[in-house]
């Protein structure tokens, strides 16, 4: 438990249960649910760096 004074009042949810729930919520949606990406626009001369390093790297971010 990350928090030991934390007491919540909603059972917690594994990742597994949340992932059938996230994927259940998408179908529910269909195309509403596709989410355009960032167009990158506004990045910063230091995120172009880091995604180009990525990019070399052989990464695809």
């Amino acid at each position: 438990m990350a928090f030991r004074t934390y007491k919540s009042s909603r059972p917690a949810v594994s990742l597994e249960e949340f992932g059938r729930d996230l994927a259940r919520r998408r179908e529910a949606l269909g195309d509403a649910a596709i989410m355009p990406r960032n167009s990158g626009t506004r990045r910063t001369a230091s995120k172009k760096a880091l995604l180009k390093a990525i990019k070399d790297a052989g990464g695809n971010w």
